[in-house]
């Protein structure tokens, strides 16, 4: 893995055309339209859940939203375009119908498969970007996911904690649940890193970055 500068502003002006030539590229498929279904669901459905929900709810609900559209504006393919669009809903409204409390392990798997196909959505991220460089060694995106993976996961049960310590007790918050969900996450963070290690994450019609 090769580290690069931070590019310049004029560095950054082709790959925000790239995504938003992305983001308003017309579906193709039926993968693609599905896709594009579940994204649209997801918008509609946090903004009703702002005048239907509490804003806790809302609030969970919205941070499903950057990723959904990402996914899309990075070119991902379209059928990890659409386990994305339905992972991380799923994920998110989990904690609104309590899902988590109410199916045991429920919670470790969406762990796993959520912070997987972020991994994946921040591999292409960081390889877009620059920041790092592939050049055809398998053991850099099993690195650079995994540790995005754990990461973002680390984030998370910081949020969770936040949440718990001055939203609402009704988050729940144990050291083991923090400990197996970081577990979780980095495990299905190091399968992507696996997989993409293997196989093409994007379309091959993107638009170039």
């Amino acid at each position: 893995m090769t580290a690069h500068r931070a590019p310049s502003e004029e560095q950054r002006m082709p790959l925000l055309s790239a995504m938003y030539a992305n983001l308003k590229r017309p579906p193709r498929s039926v993968t693609d339209w599905l896709a594009d279904a579940v994204r649209a669901a997801a918008i509609v459905i946090v903004i009703v859940s702002l005048f239907a929900l509490p804003f806790t709810d809302f609030a969970v609900l919205s941070m499903s939203l950057p990723a959904v559209m990402l996914s899309r504006m990075i070119g991902l393919r379209s059928g990890l375009d659409l386990v994305t669009c339905v992972t991380v809903f799923i994920a998110a409204g989990s904690n609104v119908i309590d899902l988590y409390r109410a199916w045991t392990g429920w919670d470790l798997i969406v762990h796993a498969v959520c912070t997987g196909v972020l991994a994946a959505v921040a591999l292409v991220l960081l390889d877009d970007a620059r920041v790092i460089e592939p050049t055809g060694r398998r053991r850099t995106p099993i690195l650079v996911a995994t540790t995005a993976g754990l990461a973002l996961s680390a984030v998370w049960e910081m949020v969770e904690w936040f949440g718990y310590r001055f939203i609402t007790d009704a988050i729940f918050v144990t050291y083991d649940d923090t400990i197996g969900d970081m577990i979780a996450g980095g495990a299905g963070a190091l399968i992507a890193g696996v997989l993409a290690s293997r196989w093409r994450l994007t379309r091959t019609d993107r638009a170039a970055l």
